[in-house]
């Protein structure tokens, strides 16, 4: 990075945050958070999703005080109940198969911290999804083509999902794991992203 901008950090595993945080033109490294225990309840959706990027922005923050570190975490919810990422695939079928024929709503927490410029920014976008009506039969195929294991809610908008989401209100992106139309605009506030970085 230039001496005015600090290295960019993204404190996730997840490859589709890496793939949409380079589409913003970013350079960046990626170093997980360890041990990061993930709250699934205990506060209203939107904050608990804050919560838990907050905890992972923290937690590679504190071994990296001189970069900007962004962590981010997605739930999916269904009339006020959270929906993580599964712990086996019957699991998942339970998941998807309550999720189906109904609106839910996927809000990511995002959480930007600079700890040697004393900064830290929170935000959670929310986007309404309208899942078609499914068969288990349907849920079981859908599940052969992807891994629901590391997903929250037992599916991935991007993989196959013109098969199970009838339309979405929203960032597509958000659903995907980052709000990036949102994170564009704070990064460029905070003066990380300017016009010529894209």
């Amino acid at each position: 990075m230039t001496a005015d901008k600090p290295q960019i950090i993204l404190a996730s595993a997840s490859p589709r945050r890496e793939r949409l945080l380079r589409e913003l033109g970013l350079r960046f490294i990626v170093v997980c958070p360890d041990g990061i225990e993930e709250l699934d309840g205990g506060a209203a959706p939107d904050v608990v999703a804050m919560q838990n990027a907050q905890r992972k922005a923290r937690a590679v923050a504190g071994r990296h005080p001189h970069s900007m570190v962004i962590g981010a975490d997605t739930i999916v919810v269904l009339d006020g109940r959270i929906f993580g990422k599964p712990r086996n695939r019957e699991d998942a079928c339970r998941m998807l198969g309550q999720l189906a024929g109904r609106r839910h709503e996927v809000i990511t927490g995002v959480c930007l911290v600079h700890r040697s410029l004393d900064t830290e920014l929170v935000f959670a976008d929310t986007t309404r999804v309208w899942m078609r009506r499914l068969e288990p039969a349907q849920i079981a195929e859908y599940h052969n083509k992807i891994d629901p294991l590391d997903k929250a809610g037992a599916y991935a908008i991007q993989e196959h999902g013109e098969g199970i989401v009838e339309r979405i209100e929203g960032s597509y992106n958000n659903v995907m794991g980052l709000p990036v139309e949102r994170l564009r605009a704070t990064l460029e506030r905070l003066g990380i992203l300017g016009l010529g970085d894209r």
